[in-house]
């Protein structure tokens, strides 16, 4: 079980990402956490996995906790023994099984006898059958670190387990056993992804916005709908109250307008009647002022319906963002596609670029190509 208590988190010089995010998330349940692209999804996952530590709040997590992150550029130094953290216990297993009997190890390997062939079967679950403790992480393709991660879930059987965007660099049988894996599980499962399938693995959605968190009692799909739900009725408010601020506004204008028109028919009679210069003064004070008022009570009335609006307006998701997803294709994460060597194109014997261009793209690569406007980028 997970209990977040008011939490709170703002980078540096800069506005709170979100504050009091109170939350309970059930043990044995798989959630979802989902939200527009800044609204702190990894950044909430690294505060409950210790990664970093809130502005306000604590939390408090029932069992051992296992966090799969997003990026692993941190551990490319690190072997997969030590990014699995079994590291020391495989050196005291060794040292014993090779007859020193130093009092240490048996106390870092606290008769965990089976640890290396527990975490043979793990690798091999995620088909890193070759894969050796000594490696370094640096070697190994995007979608081979992952599965290390992945791996580590079954070595310490963990009670919570936190992912992160797991399916980026999977291949299509990554991603199966996976599902496979979230689905038998017994652990508190919490999950960030853009991977429809595994979110609708889920039993419980949390959406987290610029508002807060809110809780939906389904999976990604079930979510989604009810999204729909409230965003069509959030749009019929909004609609609703643009044509209220249009009525106000030409009441206002058409109240105005009648005033100023009876204000000059008295202005006139007063001068044909021959009223005095002072009283016409003390008379014209006394429209300015009504007019004043009237003003005045339009405007307040027009300004709250604005508020109104424009708090409506900042309800709505940011939901035009093109998403674009790869998931159905089987190529391994690291698979060479592309390679080009010094290629270059000319105009009228003239090269396009000054230097000529080597490059190569793997299945995996996240790849923007820009440029000025004639340096070929197309």
């Amino acid at each position: 079980m997970i209990f977040l208590h008011y939490i709170s988190f703002g980078f540096p010089a800069g506005d709170l990402l979100f504050n009091s995010i109170d939350l309970t998330i059930p043990s044995n349940s798989k959630s979802a956490l989902v939200g527009s692209n800044g609204t702190g999804k990894s950044t909430l996952l690294r505060i409950l996995a210790k990664q970093i530590e809130p502005q306000a709040g604590n939390i408090t997590v029932h069992g051992g906790l296992f966090y799969v992150p997003q990026m692993f550029g941190n551990f490319d130094d690190l072997t997969v023994a030590e990014c699995l953290k079994i590291d020391q216990k495989l050196e005291a297993l060794h040292k014993i099984t090779n007859g020193e009997v130093d009092d240490n190890y048996f106390e870092t390997l606290n008769d965990d006898w089976d640890i290396e062939e527990r975490s043979r079967q793990a690798l091999q679950y995620w088909k890193l059958n070759s894969l050796e403790f000594t490696q370094k992480l640096a070697s190994l393709s995007g979608g081979q670190k992952t599965k290390v991660f992945l791996a580590g879930m079954m070595i310490h059987q963990p009670e919570v387990i936190l992912l992160d965007e797991p399916t980026n660099h999977l291949d299509l049988e990554g991603r199966n056993l996976l599902y496979d894996f979230i689905g038998k599980t017994k652990a508190t499962v919490l999950i960030v992804s853009h991977d429809r399938t595994l979110l609708n693995l889920a039993d419980t959605t949390y959406e987290l916005s610029n508002q807060g968190i809110s809780t939906y009692g389904g999976n990604y799909d079930f979510y989604a709908a009810q999204k729909e739900i409230e965003n069509e009725a959030l749009q019929n408010d909004i609609h609703s109250k643009e044509r209220t601020l249009k009525k106000a506004r030409e009441k206002e204008r058409e109240t105005l307008e009648r005033k100023q028109k009876l204000d000059a028919r008295g202005k006139s009679k007063q001068e044909k009647s021959g009223v005095a210069r002072i009283m016409m003064n003390t008379m014209r004070n006394k429209a300015e002022n009504n007019s004043s008022k009237l003003k005045a009570v339009h405007a307040e009335k027009i300004n709250t319906i604005s508020g109104d609006l424009r708090e409506l307006r900042s309800s709505v998701r940011n939901s035009d963002q093109m998403k674009v997803n790869f998931n159905d294709s089987g190529i391994h994460s690291g698979k060479l596609l592309i390679s080009a060597e010094e290629i270059n194109y000319a105009y009228d014997e003239i090269n396009l670029w000054k230097e000529n261009l080597s490059l190569e793209i793997r299945s995996g690569d996240r790849i923007a190509i820009t440029g000025r406007n004639g340096s070929g980028k197309t």
